[in-house]
């Protein structure tokens, strides 16, 4: 019984590392593809500039436009619109659109966890005490309707607060954002690494949920709760499967090898203008985030149903939806992809 286990699941990996094999041999469907972010500099999307900078996508045969925007809402309506084919976004993107009716899977995982930071402003609430003090006030987000708004909404709904309760203000993932906060025209912010370390070290920042800690954002959000992604409509997976799977290779890629970095390997090798002037900051950042970002791209199991309550817990529309949460992921890529790449 034992023996026949062992070699079903030796021929299932074979035929998977086949399978990449034969997707790397041929020409891609797509080759030139357009990818859009929400706020590229954030260690929440570290996977996707490494294997920029790696060379990673080049190596599979990709040749990627990056368009960066504010925040995840904006890369997310390019991808509806028309003009990207790839996000790298905030996986609860693929359950809310599919209560809209919108196909998307997401096929790499690049954090098990959301590494959003929600914080009060002491120079304009120096009395904070509970999340109910926050009624009236400003919040800072990367960009209305992105992931760190919806965890300020969730954060707040804990405390029976509704989002109608406080006014939203996109910031932005840099400067923009560390701005707001030391001029007092937010009250608390919902935000990223290095921005949130930036805050941290310059005592500008009281925090009140972390989940750059991946403990304290499954005791927040009830379970694993999957963050950034590379997702894509499932019409052009079904026509483009090579390309999905050269994807898949490079972020897979990436993601085994800031696990063997080291701060000085990760500050050779991003832009220096991510590091926001600071570069301690950044060490910091990374630190702090390291054990937030997914070691092999899989995304778990139980994830997209905490990604389903957590958004149906401020959306009335998705907690009576009937969803299919099985179409919002597959793991079959970045399964291929570490048969292929097993050591990064």
């Amino acid at each position: 019984m034992t023996l026949h286990r062992r070699t079903l699941i030796s021929a299932t990996g074979a035929a998977l590392f086949a399978a990449a094999f034969e997707a790397s041999a041929q020409a891609l469907e797509k080759p030139k593809l357009t990818l859009a972010v929400g706020g590229k500099n954030l260690l929440y999307y570290l996977p996707l500039t490494i294997a920029e900078q790696l060379g990673y996508f080049k190596a599979e045969g990709l040749e990627l436009q990056i368009v960066d925007f504010a925040g995840g809402s904006q890369a997310l309506r390019a991808l509806v619109g028309g003009s990207a084919e790839v996000v790298s976004g905030a996986f609860e993107h693929t359950v809310n659109m599919q209560a809209k009716g919108q196909r998307l899977r997401a096929i790499a995982l690049m954090g098990r966890a959301p590494q959003i930071v929600f914080g009060s402003n002491p120079k304009t609430m120096p009395a904070y005490k509970t999340v109910a003090d926050l009624k009236g006030k400003k919040i800072g987000v990367t960009a209305p309707g992105s992931s760190t708004n919806v965890m300020a909404n969730f954060v707040l709904a804990k405390a029976g607060l509704k989002p109608s309760d406080v006014s939203f203000i996109g910031v932005g993932a840099g400067s923009g954002a560390v701005a707001a906060m030391r001029a007092g025209q937010i009250d608390a912010i919902s935000n990223l690494d290095p921005v949130v370390s930036l805050l941290i070290r310059n005592r500008e920042l009281n925090i009140i949920s972390d989940t750059r800690i991946v403990a304290e954002a499954d005791k927040v959000f009830g379970g694993p709760m999957p963050a950034g992604c590379l997702y894509l409509a499932q019409s052009f997976i079904d026509k483009h499967p090579r390309t999905v799977q050269a994807l898949a290779n490079a972020i897979v890629r990436a993601n085994r090898w800031i696990q063997n970095a080291g701060p000085g390997d990760i500050l050779k090798t991003v832009p220096e203008s991510y590091l926001l002037g600071d570069r301690a900051v950044y060490v910091d950042a990374f630190l702090a985030a390291k054990g937030a970002l997914s070691p092999d791209g899989l995304f778990p199991e139980a994830g997209a149903e905490t990604a389903r309550r957590a958004l149906a817990s401020i959306d009335p529309e998705i907690a009576k939806a009937t969803l299919d949460l099985g179409a919002v992921f597959s793991n079959q890529w970045v399964k291929a992809a570490n048969l292929r790449y097993p050591k990064g």
